[in-house]
């Protein structure tokens, strides 16, 4: 059973609001990113391991075992919250939904802080100066501190792709010439039923 990838649910909220107020008192923003940073790492962990998503997520697996596991594995290597965090989960069966408190903990940091993260797609890698640009412009327009993540989808032609949460900005090559087509199309049709009125009025 893989982590639970969906939308945070109410439940995730609740687990993610009680653990940023936690690291609020524990340290405040700067404690606040570095437990959302250490979540986000263990879930892309799990994403890319099967056998962790496995320890994380699966119902088979006894709760004083993975608490043993999760105790070896992440001693020293996180932070005591986080660590403890993640032990309570397991204690709750609701490891499975780290993945949606994770998401619902990000939220909660770029709202509280005035912080937004974009993933930025593009068909080759995106120089230094170019990706600054965007950020500037990002950050103008939208009053916050953007957080740039820059990917390379070889299956574009061109152009660039912004994920912002559920967001996307797609200014792709494929996404102008599909909009090209659609207007031929269209632009076509609408000359089609002018040609058939014609010959229905003649």
């Amino acid at each position: 059973m893989p982590l639970i990838e969906a939308q945070p649910s109410a439940l995730a909220n609740v687990y993610a609001k009680s653990l940023f107020e936690l690291a609020q008192q524990a340290g405040g923003q700067a404690e606040a990113e570095s437990i959302l940073g250490e979540l986000e790492d263990i879930v892309e962990l799990a994403r890319n391991d099967k056998a962790f998503s496995e320890l994380l997520a699966s119902r088979l697996i006894d709760s004083g075992k993975r608490d043993a596991s999760l105790e070896r594995i992440f001693s020293d290597k996180v932070s005591d919250l986080t660590l403890k965090f993640l032990r309570q989960l397991n204690r709750k069966g609701r490891l499975a939904n780290l993945s949606q408190i994770t998401v619902a903990m990000d939220s909660l940091v770029q709202d509280q802080f005035g912080r937004i993260e974009v993933d930025v797609f593009t068909a080759t890698p995106i120089g230094t100066g170019e990706l600054e640009s965007v950020r500037a412009q990002l950050s103008a327009s939208l009053g916050k501190d953007v957080i740039m993540h820059p990917y390379t989808d070889s299956s574009m032609l061109g152009g660039i792709k912004l994920r912002m949460g559920d967001q996307l900005i797609d200014a792709s090559i494929q996404a102008q010439l599909r909009k090209m087509r659609d207007g031929l199309l269209d632009t076509g049709s609408a000359q089609v039923r002018g040609r058939s009125n014609e010959m229905l009025e003649d």
